[in-house]
């Protein structure tokens, strides 16, 4: 079997080192912060280093119904998605993680996108 990019990139440990840094950036970025004003961050990392496992060949973390959920209320707009994604591809990037692996997760991360952006339905 084939060893999955969350192993080769040393599990959940780098995964949240990862998601960390990923936050720290967009607790920086003026548009994407609002979202976050009232969050407690360290539940909000874990949350997200487990998706980000998930889309690197992880264990899975939540069903499809699960993240939709969680976002319907937050009105995430395609502007804002796009920013988020941009943020993490530049932080995995920044990670050193392969031009084609950063790509791959990148891929899966999109393809969650009917799911979080504000009036799109699953």
């Amino acid at each position: 079997m084939a060893e999955s990019l969350f192993e080769r990139y040393g599990g959940i440990d780098t995964v949240r080192e990862i998601v960390a840094e990923f936050y720290e950036r967009v607790l920086d970025s003026a548009q994407l912060h609002p979202y976050f004003e009232k969050a407690e961050m360290g539940p909000l990392i874990d949350h997200q280093a487990q998706f980000i496992a998930a889309l690197m060949g992880g264990p899975p973390s939540f069903t499809d119904e699960q993240l939709h959920r969680v976002h319907a209320s937050l009105d995430v707009t395609q502007e804002d998605f796009v920013e988020m994604a941009g943020i993490l591809q530049e932080t995995m990037e920044d990670f050193d993680l392969a031009f084609d692996d950063v790509d791959i997760v990148m891929q899966a991360f999109r393809a969650k996108q009917p799911l979080i952006v504000a009036g799109r339905a699953h």
